[in-house]
C-alpha cells in the first residue's frame, strides 16, 4: 500500500475501484463504448427536456414526469458514467473516501427518486385508464408538480440520513471496492467497524423507498391491465395499452435488474454477474428509456418531427 493512502494506519484516504477488471488491452475499446452510451444517453435525454417543454401538446401530466425522468436519468448517468470515463482515459481507478461518499449519495438519491419517479408515472396511467372521467380533476397540474416535488424530496432525505452513518464507519484493508461505483454492500463489506445500526437503517428504508414503489407500481399495472381486458373492442384494448406500454417496459427492465442484483449472493462467482446486472439498470436503462418513448410513442415521434422541421427550415432560410 502507498504512503497516504491510508490515515493512522485505521482508515483509507483512497479506494480503489476494480470495475469489471483489470484488462489494459481492453481499456480503450471500454471507454469508447462508455463515451458512447454516456454522450447518446445525454443527447436523448436532454432532448426529451426540451420537447417536452417546447411542445405545448405535450404538456401534460403524463410528459411532465417523463420529462422529470429524463431530468433524473441525465444526473444518474453523470454521477457513475463521468467516473467511470475518468479511470479508463486516465488508468487511475482511486477514488478519494470522500469523493466515494459524494457519488454514492448522488447515486443513492438519484435511485430512490427514480423509484418513486416510476410509481407516481403508474399512478398517472392508473387514473388515465381506470377512471379516464375524473382524471382531468384528479391530476391537475398542482397535484403533478406535488407528486413529481415528492419523488425527488424522498431520495434527497434517504440519501442525507444514510450517507452520514456510512461515512462514519472505520475501513481497514483492503481498500478494494470489487465494482465499478461506489455502491453499498461492496462499500460496507470493507467496514471493521460495526455495521448493524446502518444495515437495518438501509433495510427499513429499503422497504420504503424500493420495495414499496414497486408493490404500488405493480399493483397499479394490475389494476391497468384488468381494465384493459374488460375494453370489448381490440382497436380500444390496444389503444389504452399503447399509452402505457413505454413506461411499463421501463418499469420492467428498471426493476427486474434491480431485484436481481440486491438478491444475488454476494459470492465470488456471482460478482461479475452482479456487476453486469448493476450495468444494465444504472448505465444502459437510462440510455434505452428515452428510445424507448421516443419509438413507441406517437406525441413524442410527433412532436420531434416538427423540432427537426423548423430546424431544417431555419438552416434553409439562413
Amino acid at each position: 500500500m502507498e504512503k497516504g493512502e491510508w490515515d493512522n494506519h485505521t482508515s483509507p484516504v483512497k479506494f480503489i475501484l476494480l470495475g469489471m477488471g483489470n484488462v489494459p488491452s481492453l481499456q480503450t475499446l471500454l471507454f469508447l463504448l462508455s463515451l458512447i452510451i454516456y454522450l447518446v444517453t445525454m443527447a436523448a435525454n436532454i432532448l426529451i427536456v426540451l420537447l417536452v417543454v417546447a411542445d405545448r401538446h405535450l404538456h401534460t401530466p403524463m410528459y411532465f414526469f417523463l420529462g422529470n425522468l429524463s431530468s433524473l436519468e441525465t444526473c444518474y448517468s453523470s454521477t457513475i458514467l463521468s467516473r467511470l470515463l475518468a479511470s479508463f482515459l486516465t488508468g487511475d481507478r482511486t477514488i478519494s473516501v470522500h469523493g466515494c461518499m459524494a457519488q454514492f449519495y448522488f447515486f443513492g438519491y438519484f435511485l430512490v427518486s427514480e423509484c418513486y419517479l416510476l410509481a407516481m408515472m403508474s399512478y398517472d396511467r392508473y387514473l388515465a385508464i381506470c377512471q379516464p372521467l375524473l382524471y382531468a380533476s384528479l391530476m391537475t397540474w398542482k397535484v403533478s408538480l406535488q407528486l413529481a416535488a415528492v419523488s425527488w424530496l424522498v431520495g434527497f432525505f434517504t440519501s442525507t440520513v444514510v450517507t452520514p452513518f456510512l461515512s462514519h464507519l472505520r475501513f481497514c484493508g483492503p481498500s478494494a471496492i470489487d465494482h465499478f461505483f461506489c455502491d453499498f454492500t461492496p462499500l460496507i463489506e470493507l467496514a471493521c467497524s460495526d455495521t448493524n445500526v446502518v444495515r437495518l437503517l438501509v433495510f427499513i428504508l429499503s422497504i420504503l423507498d424500493v420495495v414499496f414503489p414497486f408493490l404500488f407500481t405493480l399493483a397499479s399495472y394490475v389494476c391497468i391491465i384488468a381494465a384493459i381486458l374488460r375494453i370489448p373492442s381490440s382497436v380500444g384494448r390496444q389503444k389504452a395499452f399503447s399509452t402505457c406500454s413505454s413506461h411499463l417496459t421501463i418499469v420492467s427492465v428498471f426493476y427486474g435488474t434491480l431485484i436481481i442484483v440486491y438478491t444475488l449472493p454476494r459470492t465470488a462467482p456471482l460478482r461479475q454477474l452482479n456487476k453486469v446486472f448493476s450495468f444494465f439498470y444504472t448505465i444502459l436503462t437510462p440510455l434505452v428509456n428515452p428510445l424507448i418513448y421516443s419509438l413507441r410513442n406517437r406525441e413524442v415521434r410527433e412532436a420531434l418531427r416538427k423540432a427537426l422541421r423548423k430546424a431544417l427550415a431555419c438552416t434553409q432560410s439562413s
